[in-house]
């Protein structure tokens, strides 16, 4: 299935921008949707950002749409999780994942996280207002 990691987390006040990455290993060709997610405290994990790697197509899910931008880098096997404009409401932790079965609606992979089968261990991301 292989092995994912991400990294870029960290505390930003209100406005800031991070940038968090994921390493897939062994390369993800077999998987055809990676997408971010993320998990406050006491609350159900949620889906943020995809990308469908065979074409790059993006979704977000409207509370990120505008801020967040998800790109890939098949030279590094990457995907990134660009954050801009960050509000103390995006604290969470957050995951990256990946499936060859991930549902999806078209051409768009969808953030449903019973789709995903291989996560990373997460990343945290603190905002603070």
């Amino acid at each position: 299935q292989g092995h994912l990691v991400e990294s870029g987390g960290g505390s930003v006040q209100a406005g800031g921008s991070l940038r968090l990455s994921c390493a897939a290993s062994p390369y993800t060709d077999r998987s055809r949707c990676v997408g971010w997610f993320r998990q406050a405290p006491g609350k159900q994990r949620e889906g943020v950002a995809t990308i469908a790697t065979k074409d790059g197509l993006a979704y977000y899910i409207e509370s990120v749409k505008g801020r967040f931008t998800i790109s890939q880098d098949r030279v590094t096997n990457t995907v990134d999780l660009q954050m801009n404009s960050l509000k103390p409401e995006d604290t969470a932790t957050y995951y990256c994942a990946q499936s060859r079965w991930a549902p999806v609606s078209g051409d768009y992979c969808m953030p449903v996280a019973s789709g995903y089968t291989t996560w990373g261990q997460g990343t945290q991301v603190t905002v603070s207002s």
